[in-house]
């Protein structure tokens, strides 16, 4: 109900004579949504990428009845999701007031709620509950007990209370009695011990529990939500195949199938401050380039892709590289500025922390591997603006990077230091000969910061492509020749 309708009913009596009529917290989820679907309402905000294919399968599983499990590698908004289903619940329910389940006035489930119903009949005292307390949340993890999930005897509630251990209200309910009419959601399934898991087993199917000894006939009425990561199921444990069995509808998540997705999301996700988006420009390649580095990183041979490759990477590394521009701007004293391929340094401690390395990337080291990334997805994202390098490696024949590449080629360097300022900045890429006329050719209609930005990126992806050196020492990035750099030729050497 709204909360303009339960203006007043505070009695069972005036329950009744509003025409209220509980529904099972799944019909009520179905109905919900049907309502919202006739309705063109958007079901789950802020979920991007699924419009095609998870959300469709969670609202059939919905439409069906069903308990879900959330499968899928870390960093696919599992949770988000789950949190989510709430706006399919009815705004307020009605429950006995004072109960711990949540009990339904017209059958209630424990023995305070039944007691009080028998004693005082439509003179029951009504309570209302909003949908956001009719979500609950367990993460599984080693240590959670069937006292945790289900209950246990009370003997502190025994004693005050004068009760024998045969008297079942010396029971204390555990988190899914409690949360009887609503969403219960269990993270990490694969985590939760076999003999806990076998505990879920009749609450799913025949509705009963077991307390110590007190079999308890009690229909709770729950939607069921489980999320689970395929690597826990070789990692640290595994559904038990009758649990997984009753579970009926098992929906497998993804990471984004696109730059453009990847992108949405970490514009929605990233925590970047007013004043900084004002003081710092991020043009869309920059921002391309950060989704890149993820989609290199999953199909990297250094990472671990059973382990997964969460979204939070492109998040944490896209407000990482706002924060290194913002960092250079306060050293140099400057108001605005925009992002700077050197500014990719300091997105490295944003990848190092969210991959898992397989052995040969454990050898390589994690900031290598970070840089390798980088450096791939550079030159993934830089035949998208530039003619393919690879087309002029064996001609000089109208080679657009013929000018660049020789000017290097007589020794001259390039040093770019991270942290320098707009002018220093802007007269080093002028030095080079030819770089501005290939930046005009391959992304005509450019801003003057836009150009300068692909002045560096030229830079970094013939360095990636093998037609320049490129070195990082002390926060600089040196451009040099391939060849020099490769051997470290002094000037004069034969």
């Amino acid at each position: 109900m709204q909360k303009d309708q339960i203006q007043g009913i505070r009695t069972l009596e005036a329950l009744k004579a509003s025409g209220y009529k509980p529904r099972p917290v799944k019909e009520e989820m179905r109905e919900n949504l049907v309502a919202k679907l006739k309705n063109k309402e958007k079901i789950f905000p802020g979920i991007i990428g699924y419009e095609e294919t998870v959300i469709p399968d969670i609202q059939r599983a919905i439409l069906s009845r069903h308990d879900i499990n959330l499968l899928g590698l870390r960093g696919q908004a599992k949770t988000r999701i789950a949190r989510q289903l709430i706006s399919l619940l009815d705004e307020y329910l009605p429950v006995v007031e004072g109960s711990e389940l949540n009990d339904n006035p017209f059958a209630p489930l424990s023995r305070y709620a039944v007691d009080l119903v028998a004693e005082k009949g439509d003179k029951t005292p009504i309570a209302w509950i909003h949908r956001n307390e009719r979500y609950t949340e367990k993460l599984a993890t080693p240590d959670v007990s069937v006292a945790d999930l289900i209950g246990d005897l009370d003997p502190i509630k025994a004693a005050s209370m004068k009760l024998s251990y045969a008297d079942e209200r010396v029971i204390h309910f555990g988190l899914i009695p409690r949360a009887n009419r609503g969403i219960f959601a269990i993270n990490e399934l694969p985590d939760l011990q076999p003999r806990i898991q076998v505990a879920l087993f009749n609450i799913l199917q025949e509705g009963d529990i077991q307390i110590r000894g007190f079999k308890l006939r009690m229909p709770l009425d729950l939607m069921f939500v489980f999320t689970a990561n395929p690597e826990d199921y070789t990692n640290r444990g595994s559904i038990v195949t009758p649990l997984k069995d009753r579970i009926d509808s098992q929906i497998l998540t993804h990471y984004p199938a696109s730059i453009d997705v990847s992108r949405q999301i970490t514009r929605q996700e990233a925590r970047i401050s007013d004043e900084t988006k004002k003081r710092v420009q991020i043009f869309e390649p920059t921002e391309d380039l950060v989704e890149e580095i993820a989609f290199q990183a999953r199909e990297s041979e250094y990472v671990d892709s059973k382990s997964g490759v969460s979204a939070r990477l492109t998040i944490s590394a896209y407000e990482n590289l706002l924060s290194a521009a913002e960092y250079r701007m306060l050293l140099n004293n400057e108001k605005e500025d925009f992002v700077r391929m050197a500014d990719f340094m300091g997105v490295i401690p944003s990848i190092t922390g969210k991959i898992e390395l397989v052995y040969e990337g454990e050898q390589e080291g994690p900031a290598n591997v970070a840089q390798l990334l980088i450096g791939k997805a550079i030159r993934k994202q830089f035949i998208n603006y530039f003619p393919d390098p690879d087309k002029f490696k064996r001609s000089e024949l109208n080679n657009p990077y013929q000018k660049i590449v020789s000017w290097f080629g007589k020794g001259n360097i390039v040093d770019i230091p991270g942290n320098i300022g707009k002018m220093e900045y802007y007269k080093k890429l002028d030095d080079v000969p030819g770089l501005r006329k290939l930046v005009a050719r391959s992304v005509p209609g450019l801003t003057h910061e836009k150009t300068y930005f692909f002045m560096e990126f030229a830079l970094h992806g013939l360095a990636e492509y093998s037609l320049l050196g490129k070195e990082f020492l002390k926060g600089n990035t040196a451009f040099k020749d391939l060849i020099s750099g490769m051997f470290n030729f002094e000037e004069g050497e034969e």
